[in-house]
């Protein structure tokens, strides 16, 4: 474990259960005002978890990991509130995707080609599932797909959906099963894109600057 990795940690650990105690309360239009709980030390154990990962996987100049973490560090919080309150706020989300864009032309990992085409192809898959699959993809969620296209560029991308839609189906089945949600509830899809974008950046041998041989070593 890394300094790095371990300093991210801890960071993204308060972050995510600052996250979670926000999404209770805000957007104040249908908040659930929980109190603390297990709720709020799982979001904070995966946050430390996520970012410890990333932070320690890289192999990216400490500039463009520290990059990647501030981009990840909104996502947590729109996580927190799609959880809670089925909804991803712009005024989080238009700076993360302003951001994503500020960083394209400076991403050491992924070409502004590869960002661009990324991105518009994650949008385009999104928004075509969300007329297949009425209910299934909210506006929200092609959104939030947009700077994760551009973090991970062609054809990654492709990666982070795969994983989010498999954690996201395999939790729905779970919640089923132990009758927590029907079949024609609504499982916000924003967290498992994020938790996507993690294990893309994880396991993929290039988008933080490791090699395929250093990522199976």
């Amino acid at each position: 474990m890394t300094p790095l990795a371990l300093g991210a940690g801890l960071v993204f650990a308060a972050l995510g259960a600052a996250s979670e105690r926000l999404a209770s309360v805000w957007p104040p239009d249908e908040p659930l005002r929980r109190s603390v709980g297990v709720r709020t030390l799982l979001f904070a154990l995966v946050a430390g978890v996520a970012a410890a990962a990333v932070a320690w996987r890289s192999a990216l100049p400490t500039w463009a990991t520290l990059a990647y973490l501030l981009l990840l560090s909104p996502m947590v919080v729109l996580s927190a509130t799609d959880l809670e309150q089925r909804r991803l706020p712009h005024l989080v989300l238009d700076p993360l995707i302003v951001g994503a864009v500020v960083f394209v032309p400076f991403n050491p990992a992924v070409t502004p080609v590869e960002a661009a085409i990324g991105a518009a192809v994650a949008i385009g898959f999104l928004g075509l599932t969300g007329l297949l699959v009425r209910g299934g993809i909210a506006l929200g969620d092609i959104y939030l797909v947009a700077p994760i296209g551009l973090m991970l560029g062609w054809p990654t991308i492709f990666t982070a959906v795969f994983f989010g839609a498999l954690l996201s189906a395999v939790v729905g089945l779970g919640l089923l099963v132990t009758r927590r949600a029907g079949l024609r509830s609504y499982i916000p899809f924003g967290p498992f894109l994020v938790a996507g974008l993690v294990v893309a950046l994880v396991i993929d041998p290039t988008r933080l600057g490791v090699t395929a041989g250093l990522v199976f070593a």
